[in-house]
């Protein structure tokens, strides 16, 4: 990804265009061509045959895309639920194995990557940890989208990383089930019911109101568009947060477990 974001700035330069003039013919952000030029995110496919149309390199970064190794990449069945996370007007998030990608710390997702079987190197994970942390950036605009967090308390139970690191993540879900426009839930354990025993998901509304539903198994996931599918999964996550405690029940249950730390 470095090796791809140099050449990219090489020939930026050399077409005489800035990050930010580039950025405008193909109305996307700065930071966008920043992040890629700086190898923290990774050149799609169809930018880089746009790119190449327009810089004259002779199909040199598509080729670049097309044979970067796997192990470089953000899997490319994940980019374009990554496209839609940050374009987002509403977040609705059900997780059962760990703390939600978006609410993670920095010490908690590097203890995340660190268990993968087969292992990262720790290039690898520093990596993927920088892309984890940035994904939070869209929690923290002046217009964040609304943002639904429903998270089964057994992910609350283990100490992944250590209980250093699980303190830290505590508490920082805490300070986050303060943020305007974000509404954090625990399902707790112990209930006779449970709506999301077919594993977590993710529901998405985009700008124009199309509504997505995301979900991923071992090795790979899936973007769903299709209107039934998304209902049934919109009908669950309905029903999760009727079984989970409200906002304030949950602030008063990560006290309790702060406390117990």
């Amino acid at each position: 990804m470095r090796m791809v974001g140099a050449l990219l700035a090489v020939h930026r330069e050399a077409a005489g265009y800035t990050q930010k003039s580039l950025a405008e013919r193909f109305v996307i952000g700065e930071d966008l061509i920043a992040s890629i030029e700086q190898g923290r995110r990774p050149l799609k496919l169809d930018l880089a045959v746009q790119l190449d149309e327009l810089l004259g390199t002779n199909r040199t970064l598509e080729t670049a895309v097309e044979n970067m190794p796997e192990v470089d990449l953000v899997p490319r069945w994940a980019e374009e639920y990554l496209d839609c996370e940050r374009e987002a007007i509403a977040i609705s998030v059900y997780e059962s194995l760990l703390v939600p990608g978006q609410l993670q710390t920095e010490g908690y997702a590097r203890a995340v990557f660190r268990s993968r079987v087969p292992v990262y190197d720790e290039d690898e994970i520093e990596q993927l940890v920088s892309t984890r942390i940035e994904r939070q950036e869209i929690l923290h605009r002046k217009v964040p989208p609304t943002t639904s967090f429903v998270i089964w308390e057994a992910a609350l139970r283990d100490q992944l990383g250590g209980k250093a690191v699980f303190d830290e993540q505590l508490r920082h879900l805490r300070e986050y089930a303060d943020l305007p426009g974000l509404a954090l839930q625990i399902l707790p354990l112990g209930r006779t019911s449970h709506a999301g025993l077919n594993g977590p998901f993710v529901l998405l509304e985009t700008p124009d109101h199309q509504r997505l539903a995301y979900t991923e198994t071992q090795r790979g996931s899936q973007l769903i568009a299709d209107p039934d599918e998304v209902a049934i999964l919109t009908q669950k996550y309905a029903m999760l947060r009727t079984q989970a405690l409200n906002s304030e029940d949950t602030m008063g249950l990560l006290d309790r477990l702060l406390g117990e730390q």
